[in-house]
């Protein structure tokens, strides 16, 4: 029995899943959620951002497409409370609803303050604060670089404070201090600033850097709290001076900055000492340098009189030299005539010594030592011919015809191996050598003349016996020697001329041409 049919419209899976979209669209189309972000793992490969916004009691799921991304004021991290604004919609292929968030917000300021301790932890743990990494700021710049609004009111008071201070060169760095593209102006101003040439470049160097801000709420000055702007703050080899919203606002820049000042205007004034202080403080040194100079100098000369007051005349240190002069002076004439008597003296007693008699008993005693000398060497030498003439008598005895022959039959005994080892290496050099002479035998048959007179060429000479190698070489009548490969025959020259027709070459000679 047939099933009573239902007169409901059929639909497809395609076409319920479209019909359920565009209801939720319709319905709810722009509406803000307040969640707990979960499941947030950054961006995905695509550029989107897929996560889940929850509560006690329920879940949706939400999608950031990377288009939205770049213009969030604040990105989203995982456990943050936030109030998302987007459209509602579903995904057909999982039949799930979903929200398409195109702002956050943080829940509140508990929120923000959550996240920024986290953050503020986070880049601590990193080193970013460390107070050993801040640098030292230079106490008087030449040049100082401020980032901060061009129409503001914190550029008109950061100038005024300087002119009033101590005037300086300023560059200004204009940028966003509130806004989607705040944060990135601002860090992209440091590292520009930073990326400057030290010398010759068009725009010189900042040697200190001031980054400055109004005060406002905590969204206001949010910017200041982005890890882009932290991180290049705290990478800047320029120092750094923190001056952004009042005194009891803290960003997290016042922690990576070398230098915290309370307001702008404070800013300026730790930028630079006061000017007339300055002026005031270098005339007061000096005038306690040249009061401290004079005092010394007073002390110094009175020491130097108290001194000289101690020395002894010139006059009397002379008298007593000069009177030690005079006494040496008359101590030396007699004291030179008693050397030239003393002289005198030993001279009279070696002049006996010296007569004639004297010298010639010397010389006759000389005589007889070197007479003595000239006999003890001729038997010497007569003694030592006697030694050598005994000692080759005894060497002879024993070089007998029987003790040559059989030193010769020792010698015989020793070389006898010998050359039996160096008969086969003989004969083995003798073939070697023997086969290289044949090698080269051939190589110069090869290389010879002969073997072209052999194919029919012949070798004229003339009767120089120089080679004929031209025609203009010969001359009518002169006898010319030819040589083929049997032997050689003369010819003589005619004036004839020669028929340039070639003759036809012989069959039997392998089609070589002849020469006439």
């Amino acid at each position: 029995m047939d099933q009573p049919r239902s007169n409901a419209p059929e639909f497809t899976v395609s076409e319920l899943a479209q019909a359920v979209k565009r209801t939720v669209e319709d319905e709810f189309q722009y509406v803000r959620v307040r969640g707990e972000i979960s499941g947030f793992r950054g961006q995905h490969s695509s550029g989107h951002c897929y996560f889940t916004l929850k509560d006690d009691q329920a879940g949706i799921d939400a999608v950031i497409w990377k288009t939205t991304w770049p213009r969030l004021r604040f990105k989203p991290e995982e456990g943050l409370e936030i109030i998302a604004t987007g459209r509602l919609t579903t995904f057909p292929r999982s039949s799930k609803y979903q929200i398409v968030i195109e702002q956050i917000e943080p829940a509140g300021a508990g929120a923000l303050m959550a996240l920024l301790e986290e953050r503020r932890r986070k880049l601590a743990a990193e080193g970013l604060f460390a107070a050993e990494r801040k640098q030292k700021l230079p106490y008087l710049p030449r040049i100082i670089g401020v980032v901060t609004s061009p129409t503001g009111a914190v550029i008109r008071d950061i100038l005024h404070r300087l002119d009033d201070r101590f005037p300086s060169h300023v560059i200004v760095w204009p940028v966003r201090v509130q806004g989607e593209t705040a944060a990135a102006e601002v860090a992209h101003a440091v590292a520009g600033f930073n990326a400057l040439p030290e010398r010759g470049g068009p725009v010189p160097r900042p040697d200190l850097l001031i980054v400055a801000r109004g005060g406002g709420s905590i969204e206001d000055l949010w910017s200041f709290n982005e890890e882009i702007v932290v991180r290049a703050v705290a990478a800047s080899r320029i120092p750094v001076i923190s001056g952004v919203g009042h005194e009891t606002d803290t960003t997290l820049v016042d922690y990576a900055a070398d230098h915290r000042a309370p307001t702008p205007t404070a800013a300026a004034e730790a930028a630079v000492p006061v000017r007339a202080e300055l002026i005031a403080y270098v005339d007061d040194q000096g005038q306690r340098s040249r009061g401290g100079i004079r005092h010394q100098l007073g002390n110094r000369r009175d020491r130097l009189r108290a001194a000289a007051g101690q020395l002894p005349r010139p006059l009397d240190l002379l008298s007593l030299a000069r009177q030690r002069l005079d006494l040496a002076a008359t101590e030396l004439n007699a004291s030179l005539r008693h050397l030239g008597q003393g002289k005198r003296l030993a001279f009279e007693r070696s002049a006996g010594k010296l007569t004639p008699r004297v010298m010639v008993q010397r010389a006759e005693m000389l005589s007889r030592q070197l007479a003595e000398l000239s006999r003890r060497e001729a038997s010497g030498m007569a003694r030592l011919l006697e030694q050598k003439r005994a000692a080759y008598a005894t060497r002879a005895a024993t070089l007998t015809p029987t003790a040559l022959v059989a030193d010769l039959r020792h010698a015989n005994a020793r070389l006898a191996p010998c050359a039996e080892r160096l008969r086969p290496a003989l004969r083995r050099l003798v073939v070697q050598r023997g086969n290289d002479l044949t090698a080269l035998g051939k190589l110069l048959e090869s290389y010879s003349y002969k073997g072209v007179l052999e194919r029919g060429f012949a070798l004229v000479v003339d009767d120089q016996g120089h080679i004929v190698r031209s025609k203009a070489a010969v001359r009518p009548g002169q006898l010319l020697a030819i040589e083929v490969a049997d032997g050689q025959f003369g010819a003589a020259v005619s004036g004839a001329p020669v028929s340039r027709k070639r003759p036809r070459p012989p069959k039997d000679d392998g089609g070589q041409e002849s020469l006439f």
